[in-house]
């Protein structure tokens, strides 16, 4: 988490987090407190939240079980609040009553509340015209956004990365644990980011709402790799020599298609046909740089981050094992 002291703007102010449990909105959460803000962290399942209340002080966080997809009741929840930020999305479900015109949902009544600030995390690839529910969903849910609360900032994050996440360390556990790993769309581009760089951008649209209100922008990290060399870093990472079983996309499109319902599964139909897509800036909106932030690479952490999966932990080296 970066703290920041160059502002008091957030000091003291109500800030609702919706969807506020999850990975990103927990990084968020410690951005914000560390910033003096008051939270109200509101999900379906907000005991996942739970662990952000010993970092604020005493009555700095609250937090509320809801549905916005179902809620007849977001008026109260969103009521006294000076900022909103909407994390709330998902891979599956009614994703247009989530992400899509539940967005612009969330967005009218906070405005009608009398919110004055607005930040909407969509996704990098979001595009109304996609097959994809997820990217279709991510975009209509931005016009949606826009047209009940002109000012809101819309984020669009590249893959999250973090020490807490589901995504390195899904593949670190694997690199660990077998001695072939197969890797899907390992040609596949991405410019991860790191989630409290992400979370640094939430904070700084919120704080300069009238200078970044209106605006979309394209959260990358300052560097292109695919998940083939990912998938290498971590290995290395880790002291480990491994067999990557390098799938082409053709086997890879099978397996998601035909395992793609189970509980268990390595990802969805879906989720494949966003990960061969890529998840590259198109380089026509502002990022971090235009909110002030310098993005950190992967690789500043990834060794650290690695100590648990290595012999031996942290009294094991990084030689090839």
């Amino acid at each position: 988490m970066t703290v920041r002291t160059d502002s008091e703007a957030l000091r003291g102010k109500l800030v609702v987090l919706i969807g506020g449990s999850g990975f990103f909105g927990r990084h968020v959460a410690q951005e914000l407190l560390a910033r003096g803000a008051r939270l109200r962290i509101a999900s379906r399942n907000p005991r996942r939240a739970f662990a952000i209340k010993p970092l604020g002080n005493l009555g700095q966080v609250q937090f509320t079980g809801i549905d916005v997809t179902k809620s007849k009741h977001l008026g109260l929840l969103l009521e006294g609040a000076h900022a909103v930020v909407n994390l709330a999305g998902a891979f599956k479900g009614n994703l247009d009553a989530l992400q899509g015109k539940g967005a612009g949902r969330i967005a009218a009544v906070a405005k009608a509340a009398g919110a004055t600030a607005f930040v909407h995390v969509s996704a990098l690839g979001a595009d109304a015209e996609s097959p994809i529910d997820y990217a279709r969903t991510k975009a209509e849910g931005e016009t949606a956004v826009l047209g009940a609360f002109p000012t809101a900032t819309i984020l669009r994050p590249s893959v999250l990365f973090g020490g807490d996440d589901s995504f390195v360390n899904l593949s670190a556990g694997l690199i660990a644990t077998l001695p072939a790993v197969p890797v899907f769309g390992p040609a596949a581009q991405f410019q991860p980011c790191f989630v409290d760089d992400a979370a640094e951008a939430v904070a700084a649209a919120l704080v300069d709402s009238a200078a970044h209100g209106g605006k979309t922008f394209e959260l990358v990290g300052p560097e292109t790799i695919t998940m083939g060399d990912l998938n290498r870093r971590i290995a290395a990472a880790q002291g480990r020599k491994r067999w990557f079983a390098e799938l082409p996309d053709a086997v890879s499109g099978v397996i998601a298609t035909l395992t793609g319902w189970l509980p268990l599964a390595p990802l969805t139909s879906d989720q494949w046909q966003l990960l061969k897509a890529g998840s590259i800036a198109s380089g026509k909106l502002p990022g971090f740089k235009a909110l002030g932030i310098a993005p950190r690479p992967l690789d500043l952490f990834l060794d650290r981050w690695m100590t648990r999966y290595r012999h031996h932990g942290r009294f094991g080296g990084t030689s090839a094992a």
